[in-house]
């Protein structure tokens, strides 16, 4: 399962946590001296900076893989004073706390990608890549991908996950919650995932038949499949239960309908929806651990950002705290 590192960072010492932390995922990927001194001083500016700077946030690890590379990505949420002006932030010497104001700069010079969202007296959400080479990654030709997947509060393993696979004609994305919490729930997304990965030729309503079956033996889950056809610019999409989907042009927005049930145990209807997809569309899945009362209109030009920043600002404005929690991004890139 894919899923995220969250650490709460505020006071100096959590800090110290989210850099071992970052450390020890980047030594197990593999990477360099370098490479994961770099990594080491970014985490600690931006456990710095939530720390001085905005009171405190929570910190977002999660391993990255591209073709033959690995990475990092480190996401920051904080719900402080937030920045008028982004760029000047960006430059060395500037600073509102009375410190050197290195701190957001180093973080540029020493990332393969860096984004920032800042709503003045809202907050700032701040995603930074690092990979294990120095020369940047290639992005994907069709779509570009951003996750959050946490448990709940409490929990070590979360019983929701996410996957994805993208070639030239499609691209195909799974969220599953596994009913309940912790290693039952976790066996059961597990579970299908397994059908995902093993039968990813199949039309998203043979997939859910599949994994239905797949999960009699288990506490059973929900799931929605989407596969957006890049050619046809269309996204057929089927699901069962309560995965919330949504589909966000410029000036369009379509939310996904899925049937009731319970994978594994009791579906009355297995049926495939098609709707359009867009140049530089968004498709936004998600699990009950996020509260549905979001609206991205609210956030000014948060969707021209990259879809981990969607998915690490939906997270921290609306993530319930009681459940396990899983945002699935994929934004369409216009070559």
């Amino acid at each position: 399962m894919i899923e995220s590192v969250a650490i709460t960072i505020t006071e100096s010492s959590q800090t110290g946590e989210a850099r071992r932390l970052a450390m020890a995922l980047v030594t197990r990927l593999g990477f360099q001296e370098t490479q994961r001194g770099k990594v080491g001083i970014v985490v600690t500016e931006i456990g710095n900076n939530l720390v001085q700077h905005a009171g405190g946030g929570v910190m977002l690890l999660r391993s990255l893989k591209q073709d033959l590379a690995v990475g990092i990505e480190v996401l920051s949420l904080d719900k402080g004073p937030g920045m008028v002006d982004v760029d000047e932030c960006l430059q060395d010497g500037f600073s509102t706390a009375g410190t050197s104001g290195n701190g957001l700069g180093a973080i540029l010079r020493l990332s393969n990608l860096l984004e920032i969202y800042s709503i003045p007296k809202q907050g700032t959400a701040l995603l930074t890549h690092i990979w294990s080479h120095s020369a940047s990654h290639p992005l994907e030709k069709t779509l570009e991908i951003g996750a959050i997947c946490l448990p709940k509060q409490g929990e070590d393993i979360s019983g929701d996950a996410w996957a994805y696979q993208v070639d030239v004609d499609r691209g195909l994305l799974l969220v599953v919650d596994g009913l309940g919490h912790g290693a039952a729930a976790a066996n059961a997304a597990s579970q299908a995932l397994r059908i995902f990965q093993d039968h990813h030729h199949l039309s998203p309503g043979a997939m859910v038949e599949a994994a239905h079956a797949a999960l009699r033996s288990t506490r059973g889950a929900v799931l929605a499949i989407a596969e957006i056809d890049f050619e046809q610019q269309s996204v057929c999409f089927a699901g069962i239960g309560n995965i919330s989907a949504s589909i966000f042009s410029f000036t369009k927005h379509h939310n996904l309908l899925s049937h009731n049930g319970t994978v594994g145990h009791e579906i009355r209807k297995i049926q495939e929806f098609s709707y359009p997809w867009y140049a530089n569309g968004l498709l936004i899945m998600h699990s009950d651990g996020l509260d549905t009362k979001w609206r991205l209109d609210r956030y000014p030009g948060l969707n021209q950002k990259h879809p981990s920043l969607i998915a690490g600002v939906l997270y921290r404005d609306f993530n319930r705290e009681r459940d396990d929690v899983t945002v699935l991004v994929a934004k369409g890139i216009v070559n």
